[in-house]
């Protein structure tokens, strides 16, 4: 019976092999190359952009000869190109994105998110997606398409009813107070949260403001089977399937949800007061200036 391959070694494990047959430690490599013991793992664990002149260098050092010294030089170098070509734009438009989003949910078992700034569009009222959508139609692309690309939005929650999918929410405690529109909307929003976290393949955190950070929340994601990464800009978006780029943004996402609030439904009584007071009559004209600009997007 033939006996299948392993997997090709990668361009870390092979400098880490010839290393170890020079019978030289991590650290005695880096003090004879000039580099730290920490730079030495990173390279032999492939963790960052290894460049071609350090696997020169410790080609050289290890004295692994000319021809396979530029093979593995010449192996670095693809590395670069590739890691420059894993993140690619994902093009713009309100509604084409949402098209090509709901394709990317239909094929997807798994689904994790992160959104530090604003609900993520797979639990927003139709309301609230229209003044959000209002918003980033006026600032990046001009007036129209925000009615389509809303319907659009809402028919992509259809994928939340399919019971061999599973979904991880993960706010932070800002997409509740960013007042995105007026205080009425955030009521009813407020609410679908609520419903949303019921179901049995659907659950919801949210990482309070007096937690402190493990990881910066520069930006939003979202994970799909561990396969892809998407990233929301403002006129367009970028995704990868790159392995290293998918595992950093895994590990960022586990970190974030240990530190979820442990009381999600007290998280939300706090904000359906809080809105509660926004709209009351005499609080009305104050809510609707700061939630105004969904509004002209809405009539555009």
């Amino acid at each position: 019976m033939a006996i299948e391959a392993g997997p090709e070694p990668t361009l870390g494990e092979e400098l880490a092999r010839h290393r170890r047959r020079r019978g030289l430690t991590g650290r005695q490599l880096g003090e004879i190359v000039g580099m730290s013991q920490a730079k030495i793992s990173r390279i032999e664990t492939g963790a960052g952009t290894t460049e071609p002149g350090d696997v020169g260098t410790i080609a050289r050092a290890l004295d692994l000869g000319e021809d396979e010294g530029r093979r593995l030089v010449a192996r670095a170098v693809m590395r670069m190109q590739n890691r420059m070509t894993d993140w690619r734009m994902t093009g713009s438009g309100l509604v084409r994105n949402q098209e090509r989003m709901a394709e990317l949910e239909a094929a997807t078992t798994t689904y994790r998110v992160f959104q530090p700034v604003m609900i993520h569009g797979l639990l927003q009222t139709s309301e609230y997606a229209r003044a959000v959508m209002g918003k980033f139609d006026l600032a990046a692309f001009g007036y129209g398409a925000v009615a389509e690309a809303v319907s659009a939005r809402m028919k992509r929650q259809e994928v939340l009813t399919g019971r061999r999918k599973r979904f991880h929410f993960l706010l932070a405690e800002g997409a509740l107070a960013n007042l995105l529109c007026p205080a009425a909307v955030m009521l009813g929003q407020i609410e679908r949260l609520r419903t949303a976290v019921r179901q049995d393949n659907v659950d919801i955190g949210v990482v309070p403001f007096d937690r402190q950070w493990a990881v910066p929340p520069m930006h939003g994601f979202d994970i799909l089977d561990d396969q892809c990464v998407e990233i929301d800009l403002l006129n367009t978006g970028l995704t990868t399937q790159g392995s290293a780029d998918i595992r950093a943004y895994r590990t960022t996402f586990d970190a974030l949800w240990q530190q979820a609030a442990e009381d999600f439904d007290g998280l939300l009584d706090r904000y359906l007061e809080r809105y509660l007071e926004l709209a009351r009559p005499g609080r009305r004209s104050a809510a609707a200036e700061q939630g105004g600009g969904g509004q002209a997007g809405e009539a555009g």
